[in-house]
């Protein structure tokens, strides 16, 4: 179960309410509606932040010493990103490394 499902899970069947539970666990940061709602869709975690801070792939991959192409087979599924890379682009995106996992079930 990936952290979306958990919270929508813990807060009831209305998906706006899912960042209820990132903001009981850091009340200073929030899930923004945007992203949340991208992740809901089928948007992956790290596309969705990446939309949401206003970067492309290759600025992205640029800040945590990767390339574009590798960004771009995360987003689509094609490969997961390592716990190192998942720090450098948490770190980049100014989110927590577990938000940016995609719930593989």
């Amino acid at each position: 179960m990936g952290w979306i499902d958990q919270d929508i899970e813990r807060d009831g069947p209305n998906g706006r309410q899912a960042n209820t539970g990132a903001f009981l666990k850091n009340p200073s940061e929030t899930i923004p509606d945007s992203v949340l709602a991208a992740v809901l869709d089928g948007s992956h975690p790290i596309k969705a932040f990446r939309e949401h801070r206003g970067m492309t792939q290759a600025q992205l991959a640029k800040a945590a010493g990767t390339s574009s192409a590798y960004i771009s087979q995360i987003e689509r599924n094609g490969r997961r990103a390592g716990r190192k890379l998942r720090v450098k682009l948490a770190k980049t995106l100014r989110v927590a490394p577990d938000l940016l996992e995609r719930d593989e079930n």
